[in-house]
């Protein structure tokens, strides 16, 4: 494997390309019109565009992407995640094509990437399952049929799309009355998301947490699961905090949910990189939920406990070598690793995107902070994506210790120009159940509510923000010694507000000011 095709953008074509360039494989970067210039398409050793800032005109033309991989001369392709990091047409383009797809094959994406399908394949696997409707609904179900079958199931109970994920399709229903207008809407957000309005029903577990297990499985077959990831703070459905391990988690119940993960991974024909998700109920007694065929965003937490490079034994496993990991070694975590997710967004309204440019950017650094980026000073942040911009990671020795360090890697995060959810983490760290891991996948919009629209920043005037922006800059760009004085050559500056300036500016960072 000489040259890589990776089809994506962003934060996971950066970690990609580190990791091509660590195995001497050259990398190949594709951009669409407004990531031009990105970090990505800088990083690559070759770059091709492949169309306007849209996804469906640009990321998701399976087209462009193939023919772009023959013209490069690329003799494989790593879809990342998301665009068609799930779709079992672009797996089997590649492998028509005559070049190797870093991922499962067609299909077993095509199986697993089926909610309903996938509950099949555990069930025969011996894995337990959240009771559900065993088949999406009928699209013509008369109204009665419907409701007598949710009745069956049960309430509380969720309205799911069968493809796709990320929380989109899926409607919480507590009673009959409001079943048949959730299952409307579900289905109409699952068919303009994911191009399949099917959905299905499954029983609402009261309070649960998210357990997902990443594994890796090769051509050979050697199924190897890692330590669990705790994934329970969420946001409407979508994880935006994941560690490992997971405290709710005791040695005997990390081998029987590992041993399932392994055995659902088998009974799919799986290979490369997967990850099987799970619900633990208060009990303690878990269900199979479903299988993401791709490599996760919450890798790295993985990475750090284990020491294992995810995406190289991809790599590895793609070009046909065998795994040669220690399963203990992958089983056994050591230390403590957490990730937050940082988003372009305005946790003050409503976490609204904040597309615009950055203006100004300091990344944390230090002990065990690690950060998974593809901003850069300047960049623009488009609207035509996933706001996230970055993956803070913090290791140590433990978890209160990992918490520590993130929590001062946070307050050494600084981004100006547009609004990101650093405030809103910095928040949710201080809070007293996080620090007990006393939280479900519902906890998060509890407390988020119960907040009743209370700011994470104090409000301050524009000017004020321009002013801050422009000490820091300043600051930045001044020449100075290793004392900090001024570098030789260097004149006097006049006396003006810039101490004062940079004063103010030093203090609402500390505050989640410029953030």
């Amino acid at each position: 494997m000489r040259k890589i095709l990776i089809a994506n953008r962003g934060e996971i074509a950066v970690r990609i390309i580190r990791a091509c360039r660590e195995m001497q494989i050259a990398p190949v970067a594709v951009y669409s019109d407004c990531d031009r210039t990105s970090l990505h398409v800088r990083y690559a050793d070759e770059a091709y565009h492949i169309g306007p800032s849209a996804p469906r005109e640009s990321y998701l033309r399976i087209d462009r992407l193939i023919e772009v991989a023959l013209r490069s001369g690329a003799d494989a392709v790593h879809p990342g995640y998301g665009f068609l990091a799930e779709n079992e047409d672009f797996a089997a383009a590649v492998r028509d094509a005559g070049l190797t797809y870093i991922g499962p094959t067609p299909e077993a994406v095509a199986l697993m990437g089926s909610k309903t399908a996938a509950r099949d394949v555990a069930v025969r696997a011996g894995v337990p399952v959240v009771p559900g409707t065993p088949e999406a609904l009928p699209a013509d179900i008369p109204d009665a049929e419907l409701m007598r079958v949710a009745d069956t199931v049960g309430y509380p109970l969720l309205v799911k799309a069968v493809a796709g994920g990320g929380g989109k399709g899926m409607r919480t229903v507590t009673s009959a009355d409001d079943l048949l207008t959730s299952v409307r809407a579900a289905r109409s957000e699952a068919g303009a998301a994911f191009g399949d309005a099917a959905v299905f029903l499954e029983r609402r577990i009261t309070h649960p947490r998210h357990i997902e297990v990443q594994l890796l499985a090769d051509h050979h077959g050697t199924v190897l699961p890692f330590v669990e990831r705790e994934c329970s703070i969420q946001r409407r459905h979508q994880k935006v905090v994941e560690e490992t391990p997971s405290l709710a988690v005791t040695p005997a119940l990390r081998e029987a949910i590992t041993s399932a993960a392994a055995a659902v991974a088998r009974a799919a024909g799986y290979t490369n990189a997967g990850t099987i998700e799970f619900l633990l109920d208060q009990d303690g007694k878990f269900y199979f939920l479903e299988m993401n065929t791709r490599l996760q965003v919450e890798h790295p937490v993985t990475e750090m406990v284990t020491g294992v490079d995810l995406v190289r034994w991809q790599i590895r496993i793609a070009r046909g070598e065998r795994l040669t990991l220690d399963p203990a070694r992958v089983l056994t975590p050591n230390g403590h690793a957490i990730e937050c997710r940082i988003y372009a967004e305005d946790p003050d309204n409503n976490f609204l995107p904040s597309p615009g440019r950055i203006q100004h950017l300091r990344v944390p650094a230090g002990p065990g902070i690690r950060d998974d980026s593809g901003a850069t000073q300047g960049l623009d942040v488009p609207i035509f994506y996933d706001p996230m911009i970055s993956k803070l990671i913090a290791w140590a020795e433990d978890r209160p210790s990992a918490v520590a360090r993130m929590q001062r890697a946070l307050g050494e995060y600084v981004v100006a120009g547009i609004r990101t959810t650093v405030p809103f983490f910095t928040w949710l760290f201080a809070q007293p159940e996080f620090h007990t891991s006393a939280f479900h996948t519902t906890y998060l919009d509890e407390i988020l509510k119960a907040r009743n629209g209370q700011p994470f920043v104090e409000p301050r005037p524009a000017d004020e923000d321009l002013a801050a922006v422009a000490a820091a800059l300043q600051i930045t760009l001044a020449p100075r010694t290793v004392s900090g004085s001024l570098g030789p050559g260097a004149s006097q500056p006049a006396q003006s507000a810039a101490p004062a300036q940079a004063s103010r500016w030093k203090l609402r960072a500390r505050q989640e000011g410029l953030r």
